[in-house]
């Protein structure tokens, strides 16, 4: 006769999800270490047939031979408070961010030393919560696993917000300061009156930043996910939001939104490098339409760093909401009398209006081919990452897939934290 209390059915998902997202578990438990390599086989921890490692075994060894063992073992049984003190000691050492979770009155210690102490909120004893970061109102370790995803969506969006900020306002400024400096190749000083006529005026900057700075740069705030985000490894602790290569691109899209607007201005003023028959405010109009389209075509882009703008194009609704409230509010201080007076418009023919939305969504392909060759990149790399990849929770170095893998620590075999 033998008791079978087995994990929850989603507790084994929830560990695939984990190492895909480079989160290695660990199982640390009081049980008898066959009972422990046996559960943590079921879930997908280890696989069958690895070895758990017992109080009395790390006992007898030293502080490297403790720390090569935390690094290549995942299941330890039989283990003393001060055992799982000292593995989140050694994981930390080794480079990982540690969550631990708990709910007895000694794994405390454990739970204070983690950088994440997650406390159990049906089972845990009160000094356990008291002594953890988190609380776990469900006591299920896949609400864990959901909470790292939500997390890097909620990063995702942030860097998504900043990117369409920064990137649009680059190009407002550098269509200004282009404009100035390429006035004559442009055209822009015959329309000047023998001055300098700038591409744009000072009221139609302000109304770019309040029709596309608002509206669409929050709607990017609450966007679902577009990239999986558990297919990727953890950020290192010090990396930053905005890197250099983040700068660099938000510049390169900056300078194409501004390209495509003078481009506009040039099309429809006389005296420039393509010559036209507008006149200098038909010729600013176009720039300001397009520029504004532009901007409207980047928060496509800025949506995700790598796929494709069509990829999940029309699950945020509220996005979209705002693009067409953005274009309807374009088309009315073009035509409307009034807001032309105020914004020193003219009316776009169609012809005009095809120019500038052709122009303005050169940004946008000019990102889908970027996107194009970094996927293609990546596709390479991961593939040279493969051939050398061990599976993890088997014995051996870490994997250089998770250079710094966070660490979660399951404090015990019981399946209901699981």
């Amino acid at each position: 006769m033998r008791v079978l209390d087995p994990p929850r059915e989603e507790a084994a998902a929830a560990v695939a999800q984990a190492r895909a997202a480079g989160v290695r578990t660990i199982m640390i438990t009081g049980d008898h270490p066959m009972t422990a390599a046996r559960i943590a086989a079921d879930l997908g921890i280890v696989p069958p047939g690895a070895p758990a490692l017992t109080g009395l075994q790390l006992d007898g060894l030293t502080d490297e031979q403790f720390r090569d063992a935390v690094r290549d073992v995942s299941v330890f049984a039989r283990v003393a408070p001060g055992h799982k003190l000292r593995i989140v000691d050694a994981l930390q050492a080794l480079g990982h961010v540690v969550a631990m979770t708990g709910d007895g009155v000694n794994d405390a210690p454990a739970l204070k030393a983690a950088d994440i102490g997650v406390a159990m909120g049906r089972t845990g004893t009160e000094v356990t919560k008291e002594a953890g970061r988190m609380i776990l109102g469900d006591d299920d370790f896949a609400t864990i696993v959901a909470a790292v995803r939500q997390g890097r969506v909620i990063f995702d969006n942030i860097q998504k917000f900043l990117r369409y900020l920064l990137s649009s306002n680059m190009g407002e400024v550098a269509t200004v300061l282009l404009g100035v400096l390429l006035a004559g190749a442009l055209g822009l000083t015959a329309a000047g009156d023998g001055g300098i006529a700038l591409p744009l005026l000072a009221t139609q900057i302000l109304w770019i930043n309040i029709v596309t700075d608002s509206g669409p740069a929050l709607a990017m705030g609450v966007d679902p996910e577009i990239d999986d985000v558990m297919a990727r490894p953890p950020r290192r602790p010090g990396d930053r939001i905005l890197d250099a290569g983040l700068w660099v691109r938000i510049v390169l899209v900056g300078l194409v939104m501004a390209g495509s607007s003078l481009l506009s201005v040039d099309v429809f003023l006389p005296g420039g490098l393509v010559p036209g028959t507008g006149s200098l405010e038909e010729a600013r109009t176009a720039g300001f339409t397009t520029l504004v389209l532009a901007q409207l075509f980047n928060a496509l882009n800025s949506r995700s760093e790598r796929s494709s703008a069509f990829h999940r194009m029309f699950v945020n609704p509220w996005l979209w909401g705002a693009l067409g409230l953005a274009a309807a509010l374009q088309v009315l201080v073009v035509h409307v009398p009034v807001l032309q007076t105020a914004f020193g418009t003219a009316a776009l023919d169609a012809r005009q209006w095809a120019v500038a939305v052709g122009a303005a969504s050169l940004v946008l392909w000019a990102e889908e081919l970027r996107k194009l060759l970094a996927r293609i990149l990546a596709g390479r790399t991961a593939a040279g990452r493969v051939r050398g990849r061990r599976v993890p929770g088997r014995p051996g170095r870490q994997s250089a897939r998770w250079p710094r893998a966070s660490t979660v620590s399951a404090a015990r075999a019981i399946p209901a934290p699981l």
